[in-house]
């Protein structure tokens, strides 16, 4: 029982690592020598790479950032393959109830590490692109419904943080509709509403009507100072 315990906390704390990896943080850095933390909305995200850089690097952190929850998942599923190939798992331990449990748990490490990254001081991005990642790997026809949603409110909007919240939201239903088991459900809840929270500063400015389209790419010197104007 304690290699078992031993291994599903070494499972954790790596989807927790993998989750933090700086991609969007790392990538401005490397490009444009500057703190994208400093810049536009502060989130290390694909979003504001997106209008910091342009779609390329936007692009490429969201494929990156999703693949980090795409990963995370694939880390608890393969914490039951091996520990049932070596006979880990403890007799009292039921695979079909704990399976669920532990894929749900390493969601949330990965999403709470992207979002809080113990390399960037726990600051991060808003957990949109490694959430659809850990959908996709829990439930395909899920992610790529919760895809379409996001794909449908950025199109009529063209405003990234309202699909986002739209796509939280709508994953919870979503959850229900194709009869996951009960920890999905409650990930989708918690996850979601995580997500929402994440997004509030850009709830505020939809409801000002001052949050940024698609298209409307602001230059880093602008960005940074309304974040400076912001902050004093």
């Amino acid at each position: 029982m304690t290699t078992w315990l031993s291994l599903c906390g070494a499972i954790l704390v790596a989807a927790y690592v993998l989750g933090s990896m700086p991609t969007g943080y790392t990538l401005v850095k490397l490009l444009k020598g500057i703190d994208i933390r400093e810049v536009g909305s502060g989130s290390t995200g694909a979003t504001n790479v997106l209008r910091t850089l342009g779609k390329g690097p936007g692009a490429f952190v969201l494929l990156i950032d999703s693949l980090k929850g795409v990963l995370s998942i694939f880390l608890a599923y393969w914490l039951f393959t091996f520990s049932s190939n070596n006979n880990l798992i403890p007799a009292t331990v039921n695979i079909e109830i704990w399976q669920p449990i532990m894929v749900t748990l390493v969601g949330l490490a990965a999403i709470i590490g992207h979002s809080k990254s113990i390399f960037l001081g726990f600051k991060g991005g808003k957990s949109v692109a490694t959430s659809l990642g850990i959908l996709l790997a829990m439930n395909w026809q899920i992610g790529l419904s919760t895809l379409g949603i996001f794909l449908v409110v950025v199109a009529i909007s063209r405003i990234v943080s309202l699909s986002s919240v739209c796509g939280a939201i709508a994953v919870s239903i979503l959850m229900i509709l194709f009869g996951q088991p009960l920890p999905y459900i409650l990930f989708a809840m918690v996850g979601g509403l995580y997500v929402v929270i994440r997004h509030r500063s850009n709830i505020e400015r939809i409801l000002a009507g001052t949050e940024p389209k698609l298209g409307q790419k602001a230059t880093v010197e602008a960005e940074a100072e309304q974040t400076v104007g912001s902050a004093s």
